[in-house]
C-alpha cells in the first residue's frame, strides 16, 4: 500500500500535541485587572440625643407677661408642667442649662438674662452649693451668702418681680454628699437675703416636706414625674401671685 505524503507526518503531529499540551496547561493566564474597591461609608450608629422639653424654645404671645425660671435639675423637672399650668397666663421660659451653684450663676447671669424684658423671675440656687466635694461644701456658706446677695441684687435691677424659691429637702441617708441639715442652714441664709431685699418667697422646702414620701423618688433628691407636677402647682401659684397688680 502506498501511503499519502500527508499521512507520513501525522504521527509526528500527534506526538507534538501530547508534548506541548502540558506545557500550555502550565502557562499562567494573566489575571484580569481589578478595580480598586471603593470604601463604603459606614452608617452612623449615633442616635439623636433627645432634647428635654424643658429646654424647648418658647414662642412668645406678645400680649402675655414673660417669666424666667432659673434653677437646677429640680426646676428642670417642674418646668414643662409649670408652662402648662400658666398657658394663656404667661410666657414661661427657663435658662437653657442646669443652673448649678451660685458660682455658675455669677459667670452666666448676663447671658441668661439677655436683653429681653422679664416680668417675673423665679429663682433658686443651693442644692449644688451645699454638695460635699472632697469633704468640703462646693460653695461654703459664707461664700454662698455673698454670691447669692450679688445675684439677687442683679435680678432685682431688671425691674422684674423676683421670687426666691427655697431648696427642696434632701432625704436622710441618700448620699454622704448632701445633708438635709445643710439645706435648712442654706435656706435660712437665703431667706434672710431675699426678705432683706424685699423679694417674694416661694418656700418650696416647707411645701414639699410633708409630702416627700408621695412625690420624691426613693433615696433620691429628685422627684417623680407626678411629684414634679405637684411642685409645678406651687410654683405656678407663686408666679400668679407675683403677676397680680
Amino acid at each position: 500500500m502506498i501511503r499519502s505524503p500527508r499521512l507520513r507526518f501525522l504521527p509526528v503531529l500527534v506526538g507534538l500535541v501530547f508534548v506541548t499540551s502540558p506545557l500550555l496547561a502550565r502557562q499562567e493566564v494573566p489575571a484580569k485587572s481589578k478595580k480598586p474597591a471603593v470604601p463604603q461609608k459606614k452608617k452612623s450608629r449615633k442616635k439623636k440625643r433627645r432634647v428635654n422639653p424643658a429646654f424647648a424654645p418658647v414662642t412668645d404671645d406678645p400680649k402675655l407677661p414673660r417669666v424666667l425660671l432659673i434653677g437646677d435639675s429640680i426646676s428642670i423637672g417642674y418646668t414643662t408642667a409649670t408652662r402648662k399650668l400658666l398657658k394663656g397666663v404667661a410666657n414661661v421660659h427657663r435658662i437653657p442649662v442646669n443652673g448649678g451653684p451660685t458660682t455658675r450663676g455669677l459667670a452666666s447671669i448676663e447671658k441668661w438674662l439677655g436683653k429681653s424684658r422679664w416680668d417675673v423671675i423665679h429663682v433658686n440656687w443651693g442644692l449644688h452649693d451645699l454638695k460635699y466635694i472632697k469633704e468640703k461644701h462646693q460653695v461654703p456658706l459664707d461664700e454662698y451668702e455673698q454670691n447669692l446677695g450679688k445675684l439677687l441684687s442683679r435680678l432685682k435691677k431688671t425691674g422684674a418681680k423676683v421670687i426666691w424659691c427655697s431648696t427642696t429637702p434632701v432625704p436622710e441617708g441618700v448620699s454622704p454628699r448632701r445633708k438635709d441639715s445643710d439645706v435648712v442652714e442654706y435656706n435660712t441664709v437665703a431667706g434672710k437675703i431675699a426678705v432683706g431685699q424685699g423679694l417674694l418667697v416661694n418656700d418650696l422646702y416647707k411645701f414639699a416636706l410633708p409630702r416627700l414620701k408621695k412625690i420624691q423618688r426613693p433615696r433620691n433628691v429628685h422627684f417623680s414625674p407626678e411629684g414634679s407636677r405637684v411642685l409645678a402647682g406651687q410654683v405656678a401659684t407663686s408666679i400668679r401671685g407675683a403677676l397680680k397688680p
